[in-house]
């Protein structure tokens, strides 16, 4: 193994350049920028390998199966490099570093996932510091897990979310503490990186059919009872509060039941920036565990979204399922107490 970092572009904007139609990633465009970076650090950054997406996309593009390919080929080049950059697009980078956290188990090496809001070629570009930062993380040894860069910050994957569709610090961990401080030094908190626990893996393959839903006040079950149907095999449902949701509306519930009886399983998280799904909290909430929704607790809706769907690929039978949900298995949530069996 080399002491190099592999930089993977797959789109977004920080390789964007202006076309007749509009800003585009476009192949071959940000490898030059990358290497002149590299090459006028006077050895503050780590040698790279760069490659790109057979097809580079905007991320509002990306589809599950471009999770999978993204962890692909990061696993079958896990042994040739220190640390690995991904460069992507921010409209679905969460969901995206949410998801190689569950694809990539053990990984044991850094994985930092960044991108930019205006395209490197541009003078006032945020991407040359979002990569400069990525790099010399990468280049590290004691960040062997999935986290996302963004301007002044390094966060765990799976609990990172945009709050900020044109704002330079596009990203925050409002339910889990940053990994680091990306100032003058960059400074990494020891005691909440995770270890790697067995051998590495990979679990790309097809994907369980997901969705998710918000609840308003007014939802009508027959939203539920629409979408809740083949291929479906999991639900997230982004519910009120500490997870509560009308239980007064007994059209809705029987929806949840029929569902939950169906095999289809169904996540409970809060819409609520912070905070956490809080079982028996209120009957509220109750009502829904008891047509067989199970707690989220405090995943983000793109945490849960997408280990339901890793989960779902792998085979896993409906209660295995939604009994691991409750489990933290990537460092994505934070179980107060133990999870009731019963509930799955």
């Amino acid at each position: 193994m080399s002491d190099s970092v592999l930089v993977l572009h797959t789109g977004g904007t920080i390789g964007m350049v202006d076309t007749g139609d509009g800003q585009a990633p476009v192949a071959g465009a940000l490898g030059p920028f990358l290497d002149w970076i590299v090459e006028n650090s006077r050895g503050e950054l780590p040698p790279i390998a760069f490659t790109e997406l057979d097809e580079l996309i905007d991320s509002a593009n990306a589809t599950p199966e471009s999770w999978c390919t993204i962890a692909r080929i990061l696993y079958e080049r896990r042994a040739d490099h220190h640390g690995f950059v991904v460069l992507h697009g921010t409209d679905t980078m969460a969901y995206t570093s949410s998801a190689l956290s569950f694809l990539l188990p053990n990984f044991g090496k850094p994985v930092i996932v960044t991108g930019s809001q205006i395209p490197i070629s541009r003078t006032r570009s945020d991407g040359r510091q979002n990569l400069i930062g990525a790099l010399q993380v990468a280049a590290r040894p004691d960040v062997g897990e999935v986290t996302l860069l963004f301007g002044e910050v390094l966060l765990r994957g799976n609990r990172a979310t945009k709050i900020d569709a044109s704002g330079l610090d596009a990203f925050d961990s409002p339910r889990f503490p940053p990994l680091a401080e990306i100032g003058i030094d960059i400074v990494v908190k020891h005691a909440l990186a995770r270890s790697p626990e067995g051998e590495p893996g990979l679990t790309a393959g097809r994907l369980g059919h997901v969705a998710a839903v918000r609840l308003f006040p007014g939802f009508s079950a027959s939203i539920l009872t629409n979408l809740c149907r083949p291929p479906l095999q999991g639900l997230v449902l982004e519910a009120y509060g500490a997870g509560n949701g009308p239980s007064h509306d007994k059209e809705f519930l029987a929806a949840i039941e029929a569902a939950t009886s169906q095999g289809i399983v169904v996540v409970v998280v809060t819409q609520c920036v912070r905070g956490s799904v809080q079982p028996g909290a209120y009957v509220t909430g109750s009502a829904l565990m008891h047509a067989g929704a199970v707690p989220g607790f405090d995943m983000t809706c793109e945490a849960a979204l997408t280990k339901l769907a890793v989960l779902l690929g792998q085979g896993l039978d409906p209660a295995t399922v939604a009994a691991t949900m409750q489990r933290d298995i990537a460092g994505e949530l934070t179980v107060h107490r133990e999870a009731d069996p019963s509930r799955t």
